[in-house]
């Protein structure tokens, strides 16, 4: 793994997620980073009231991988852990 492309692009993918964070602790939720793979998929893992939530799906396509797809060059997609 490429560490110096990598790590940047970690912390741009959690710059955003810190930023996308309050809308999901307010409905008692919250995700986590994990990684941010070579290819650019970024793994998360849903906390609190998300990790059971039947709109997580809507919430990990509409308010994160939009977002940092759009704002994060080299984020392909996010998947759940």
């Amino acid at each position: 793994m490429d560490l110096h492309r990598s790590e940047p692009l970690r912390d741009q993918v959690e710059a955003v997620l810190d930023r996308l964070r309050p809308g999901l602790v307010a409905d008692g939720g919250n995700v986590e980073l994990l990684d941010v793979t070579p290819d650019g998929t970024v793994r998360v893992v849903f906390q609190g009231a998300c990790a059971a939530c039947p709109a997580q799906l809507a919430t990990l396509r509409v308010a994160l991988e939009e977002p940092l797809c759009r704002e994060v060059p080299g984020v392909t997609s996010v998947v759940p852990v």
